[in-house]
């Protein structure tokens, strides 16, 4: 009887090879192009599409809901002290958040009160670069202030802010003063449900430090004071919303910043590359 000759199944050595080297190549190729489009989202023009999109769903849904909505700029909360809840600060991450305008008061009245929108997640922005509003850097009578940005809570001011659309769709400047669901003053879980929040957005201080209920701190802390009366500084009080912002590298801010020239070693040239957003249409709009 003869035998039937195995057949056999694979790659030879050779075969080998040139699979391996094509693979190789092909991966050679690749990586770079995944370096700048990595690249491309940790640069401004990364931060700059996400913006785009986040401003033209917010005005999408301020139309569709008939209520005035924004997107909220804020630093998350990574400390874990009560008593210094802006450490680590400035190179904590920076999100998006879509921000809601509350139910009226029952005398008619319009308050300024915002909270998070139920069911939207926080946006979290590339990690080497954020966005800033310098107007904080002026006073109310539109004269400078301290603009070298060189403790906590004035990184905090510059770096939390709102855009706001109204009903009609259109980019406004209205009060804003972003809270917890319940609308509850500096809650505080661990005293009892008399006043406690389980928002797991905007939440105070002694919530998010303590018990990890929360990523932001809500406005119930005062922007700057010039007069100093509030000892909760935090930069985050009630104020109006924006129109423009600027982009900033996060290492170039961060040596500044240590050097407490802030504005003349860094931001004084982003001044001139503000981004405007558009009151009909909510585009961005370059300066440069």
């Amino acid at each position: 009887m003869y035998r039937r000759a195995r057949r056999t199944t694979g790659l030879t050595l050779i075969e080998m090879t040139l699979v391996i080297a094509t693979v190789a190549l092909m991966v050679g190729f690749a990586v770079p192009a995944v370096r700048v489009l990595v690249h491309s989202f940790q640069s401004g023009t990364g931060i700059t599409s996400m913006v785009n999109a986040a401003l033209s769903s917010a005005r999408a849904m301020a139309v569709s809901r008939q209520r005035y909505v924004g997107v909220r700029f804020q630093k998350a909360c990574t400390s874990t002290d009560p008593t210094d809840p802006l450490k680590g600060l400035m190179d904590a991450p920076q999100y998006m958040i879509f921000i809601v305008h509350e139910e009226m008061k029952n005398n008619g009245q319009v308050a300024d009160g915002f909270r998070a929108m139920e069911g939207l997640e926080p946006v979290k922005l590339p990690g080497g670069a954020a966005v800033m509003d310098l107007s904080c850097l002026k006073r109310d009578d539109g004269t400078a202030a301290d603009a070298d940005i060189d403790e906590p809570r004035e990184l905090s001011d510059a770096t939390t802010f709102s855009i706001v659309f109204s009903p009609a769709g259109k980019l406004i400047v209205h009060n804003v003063r972003v809270r917890n669901q319940e609308g509850k003053r500096r809650p505080d879980n661990s005293q009892g449900a008399a006043n406690t929040s389980l928002d797991d957005v905007f939440n105070s201080v002694e919530n998010i430090c303590r018990l990890g209920q929360g990523m932001f701190i809500q406005d119930d802390y005062s922007r700057w004071n010039p007069n100093g009366t509030d000892n909760l500084d935090y930069g985050l009080g009630e104020e109006p919303s924006g129109t423009s912002f600027v982009i900033y590298e996060v290492a170039r801010l961060r040596a500044a910043y240590g050097m407490k020239l802030a504005w003349s070693a860094y931001l004084s040239e982003l001044a001139a590359k503000a981004f405007y957003v558009s009151p009909y249409t909510g585009n961005l709009i370059s300066s440069e």
